[in-house]
């Protein structure tokens, strides 16, 4: 759970944000306790992943937050966000496409990654190009107890 909230001052201010894919609630929750003002959709699209995320949040009394069942990019085409945020989702050329209705509607995007990702930025250049996007990291943080390093990308439209 603290890998999911090193990262909270690049969410200060958002009045909107979703977790794409959200799997068991990672990091759409622990978000959503920090920022109890801020309103989080947590998208996941397996039903029973969903079932679940949507048990949690009842129990924790969680009223700023909702679980849509439903695939990311087609609830993004339609809705208008701050902050899209995913954690341990594709490879970056394959998410830019899913967040693209986003970016295109001025949302950033947040992607919790693993310790290198100047390589996989590299790769997603077309795609960023195509998509008339830039991605860079902007925070790199080390997790307690050996667990890894992490890096939060911001990928944004411009």
């Amino acid at each position: 759970m603290v890998d999911c909230v090193m990262p909270w001052k690049l969410f200060e201010g958002a009045r909107r944000v979703v977790d794409a894919g959200t799997g068991a609630g990672f990091p759409g929750i622990p978000l959503a306790v920090l920022f109890p003002e801020t309103q989080f959709t947590l998208i996941e699209s397996t039903q029973k992943k969903a079932r679940f995320v949507e048990s949690a949040v009842e129990a924790m009394g969680l009223e700023n937050v909702d679980v849509e069942p439903v695939r990311a990019e087609e609830w993004l085409a339609s809705h208008p966000v701050d902050i899209v945020t995913a954690r341990a989702v594709a490879p970056l050329v394959k998410g830019i496409p899913l967040f693209a209705p986003a970016l295109k509607k001025g949302a950033r995007v947040l992607l919790y990654k693993g310790p290198e990702m100047e390589a996989e930025i590299a790769e997603a250049g077309n795609e960023l190009k195509r998509r008339k996007a830039t991605a860079r990291v902007v925070m790199r943080y080390e997790l307690p107890e050996g667990a890894g390093g992490r890096s939060l990308v911001e990928v944004v439209a411009g």
